[in-house]
């Protein structure tokens, strides 16, 4: 850049910027309303709000790795204890659905891998063809004939009689 440039072409910036004068002595009523927001609504509700994510930030919580804990199975609760039916019952459903979601997970596989192999599908997806008839052989066994009505009672039940059924054919 030379040295001797244009002063007219790239003038200085002022060195102060002028204030604005007033023009009243009276002072402006809307700081007054501003300084009492701040401190009758904002104040108020940014403390709060702050607290509230000290807080939080010291106990994270994640809603989708909820862990429920185990609870007795309906065969193991005391007669009469209907709290102990209803976590059974509540139990039992969760455990349903994850068993579901097993079943459904398989079969997703299953249909990934073949949708992979094409015409190789059935020396290629043996393996998975295999294990989606072993988890819904034991979903059937475990749920089947339940219908959509199918209790913790009635399962148990249905497993009862199923056992039964062994020992007496392996009579």
């Amino acid at each position: 850049m030379p040295e001797d440039h244009d002063l007219e072409a790239y003038k200085v910036p002022p060195t102060r910027t002028p204030v604005a004068e007033r023009t009243t002595s009276v002072p402006n009523p809307v700081d007054y309303f501003q300084t009492a927001f701040n401190y009758v609504f904002d104040a108020p509700v940014t403390f709060v709000r702050e607290l509230i994510e000290r807080l939080q930030n010291k106990n994270k919580f994640y809603y989708y790795h909820q862990k429920f804990r185990r609870v007795p199975d309906l065969s193991e609760c005391l007669e009469g204890d209907y709290l102990c039916y209803y976590e059974a019952e509540a139990q039992w459903r969760r455990d349903r659905m994850v068993d579901q979601e097993i079943v459904e997970i398989v079969r997703e596989r299953m249909a990934a891998c073949k949708q992979r192999e094409g015409p190789n599908q059935f020396q290629n997806c043996a393996k998975e063809m295999e294990l989606l008839a072993q988890v819904t052989k034991a979903y059937q066994d475990r749920y089947g004939d339940l219908g959509y009505h199918g209790n913790a009672r009635t399962c148990l039940m249905k497993q009862k009689h199923r056992m039964m059924e062994e020992r007496k054919a392996a009579q």
